[in-house]
């Protein structure tokens, strides 16, 4: 009987040893390891694509022809916006995602969308008749569209080099197992061997492919995280399975910028492309309500407006509560004190609620400015002005600093019909006026309360 040969490798970064180790060497992390079988004596030799690359030769930088590379049309406005502007010939796309939030409806709507290129949509995880179902609903528009339901690694590569497709879906990576590992599939050695193998034939056929990448609880791509470096390009596939909008957002590309996303509406007919968030963040109301404001953020370079909800009330207990929806706690609790210490509100007796409309989860400090002017609102129970936007970033000195982008952000609000908007009086002179809007420049949160009430303000609410 051939005698099994197994290793230990990280979880983490991929590093292999004959040995348990309590910490990787290699990315210092703690019980990272796991053992897994290799091969046996009697494996066969590594799998060879059919198209070999010529050995590359050393080059001077100016004697280097740079060819202008023709980037292929996936049909789906949000994903070319996020890839910088389509797919990458010979690319490798990594699509990552809590289950449920719907990465394989997105590479299927990618598979099936009639641009005139032939796609190959490989399953390991489901039937072909749950594809078809699912295809019914979305809609069946590209008759080159091919399914494929496998989990063998040379059976897929063989039938990618029999079909010749333009387009090839992975989904996904944690199901495929090669022949010449007897580890299980989603191993750390399986996911490298069959990342490494479909990035050579990517590379030396000009196959773009896209593989769906399965997620830890932490939060990050399960497998190795020489997963990630293999691949050309990462998207990360966020939401709440509570809420219908879905943003893909680009945490690596070789070929373009990362700060571009992709809005999505998850619908019963799949995912509609959302050309102008602003439109589903903002809620037109009746009257003017407290306790709302809008702000003006930017996502990589990408302005839109955003509802800000905040509640204050009285402490019913000891110790005040402090919760948000979407929002960092830490910098809210940062942002209360500031107002506590600048402004003079008694704050520690207050609860105070933070919520972002549309379920969105923000990371802007530019939205600094429209928080604050929020929970003011609510503590006073004054609504601000109708047609009100605010952009700013709040220092622990109450100073109000320029936002990034904030040139952007104020011709977002002028163009949604938002005749004023507040910013921070540091920021520098615009190249050029907005026309329709108001710009008030403001130095410290000291100033706000006199230029965003619609109305004297209550009494404070002792």
């Amino acid at each position: 009987m051939a005698k099994v040969k197994k290793a230990y490798f990280c979880r983490e970064c991929g590093y292999d040893t004959s040995k348990w180790l309590g910490k990787c060497p290699s990315c210092g992390a703690w019980n990272s390891f796991t053992e897994e079988i290799i091969a046996k004596e009697s494996s066969v030799p590594a799998l060879v694509a059919s198209h070999a690359i010529e050995p590359a030769k050393p080059q001077k930088v100016q004697d280097i022809e740079c060819g202008k590379t023709v980037r292929l049309n996936t049909g789906n406005g949000e994903v070319n916006r996020v890839l910088g502007g389509g797919v990458v010939p010979g690319s490798l796309i990594l699509i990552g995602g809590e289950p449920g939030i719907g990465k394989s409806t997105l590479s299927l709507q990618l598979a099936l969308t009639d641009n005139g290129m032939t796609t190959l949509y490989v399953s390991g995880e489901e039937s072909a008749e749950q594809i078809r179902l699912r295809a019914d609903r979305i809609g069946i528009h590209n008759p080159n569209c091919t399914v494929y339901t496998e989990t063998l690694l040379e059976n897929i590569v063989a039938q990618i080099e029999a079909i010749r497709p333009n387009i090839v879906v992975i989904d996904s990576i944690q199901t495929m197992a090669s022949s010449l590992l007897d580890s299980s599939p989603g191993s750390v050695s399986q996911i490298r061997e069959c990342a490494a193998t479909l990035l050579k034939y990517a590379k030396s056929t000009g196959t773009a492919i896209f593989i769906i990448g399965h997620i830890t609880k932490e939060g990050t791509i399960a497998g190795p995280k020489v997963l990630e470096h293999i691949v050309d390009v990462v998207l990360q596939f966020e939401g709440d399975n509570n809420n219908i909008y879905r943003i893909l957002r680009g945490i690596k590309n070789r070929f373009g910028a990362t700060f571009e996303i992709g809005v999505f509406e998850m619908r019963d007919s799949g995912l509609k492309c959302v050309d102008n968030p602003s439109e589903i963040l903002l809620t037109h109301y009746d009257q003017l309500l407290s306790g709302i404001a809008v702000g003006a953020s930017v996502d990589g370079i990408r302005p839109y407006l955003i509802e800000v909800q905040a509640l204050v009330s009285h402490a019913a207990y000891g110790t005040p509560q402090r919760n948000t929806t979407g929002f960092d706690a830490r910098r809210m609790n940062m942002l209360l004190a500031i107002i506590e210490k600048r402004v003079g509100l008694k704050m520690f007796q207050k609860d105070v609620f933070l919520n972002f409309a549309g379920g969105f989860r923000i990371a802007d400090t530019g939205l600094d400015l429209a928080i604050v002017a929020a929970v003011l609102s609510s503590y006073f129970d004054s609504p601000l002005k109708e047609g009100l936007a605010l952009a700013g970033e709040i220092g622990l000195s109450g100073e109000v600093r320029p936002a990034p982008r904030t040139e952007q952000r104020v011709a977002e609000a002028a163009r949604l019909g938002f005749t004023k908007i507040i910013i921070s009086g540091y920021t520098p002179k615009p190249s050029k006026t907005i026309e329709g809007i108001e710009v008030i420049r403001i130095h410290s949160i000291s100033e706000l309360a006199r230029h965003i009430f619609a109305s004297t303000p209550n009494q404070e609410l002792d």
